[in-house]
């Protein structure tokens, strides 16, 4: 559990900076040059992203059991991450559905944990999920406060809804037909 834990203080660390310490995230990047920064700083996500994801598997070969979620959920949660692969896509592809619901990359994260959060019921999955709902709830409210930086994208287009919505609902095809049991080790289907 150790290695889950610090993969996610790592990886929700450095992606919290912006939430608690803006300034000082504008000042490090400025004082360091905004190349090494974002080095660093992809340097220690990449390391925590690694770290949760050993942790999780660890963690699920000796799972503590909090809670047993009734079978029935399984299909809530098929219904919300529904949306979660289009709105992860309209993150970087700016039209109407990103306008609509102004951060969507939190957005797709909220729906991504909530739903795994009815279906797993082990501490590690309450740590994981639970962990990563928080954090793009805080990092939404903060968002009221802070002045936004440009994601990178594509450029604003009517198309950018049709290929988010098309691509993401095939991605999520993916995922519920083969990907989550090749990725995951946990088959949809």
């Amino acid at each position: 559990m150790i290695y889950l834990v610090l993969g996610l203080v790592l990886f929700l660390g450095v992606h919290s900076i912006s939430i608690a310490a803006p300034g000082w995230r504008d000042a490090r990047a400025a004082a360091m040059g905004e190349g090494a920064w974002k080095g660093i700083y992809s340097l220690i996500s990449i390391v925590g992203f690694v770290l949760l994801i050993y942790g999780y598997g660890l963690a699920r070969h000796e799972p503590v059991v909090l809670y047993t979620p009734p079978a029935a959920l399984r299909h809530l949660a098929m219904l919300l991450m529904l949306p979660v692969f289009p709105l992860l896509l309209a993150a970087y592809l700016p039209g109407r559905l990103k306008r609509a619901a102004k951060h969507p990359m939190l957005l797709a994260v909220k729906f991504w944990a909530l739903a795994h959060l009815l279906v797993n019921g082990t501490l590690a999955d309450v740590l994981l999920f639970g962990g990563f709902l928080l954090w793009a709830a805080a990092d939404r409210v903060s968002m009221k406060h802070r002045v936004q930086r440009p994601l990178p994208g594509a450029p604003a287009s009517a198309m950018n809804d049709a290929i988010a919505v098309v691509a993401g609902l095939a991605i999520y095809a993916l995922f519920v037909v083969w990907a989550h049991g090749a990725l995951i080790g946990i088959a949809l289907m």
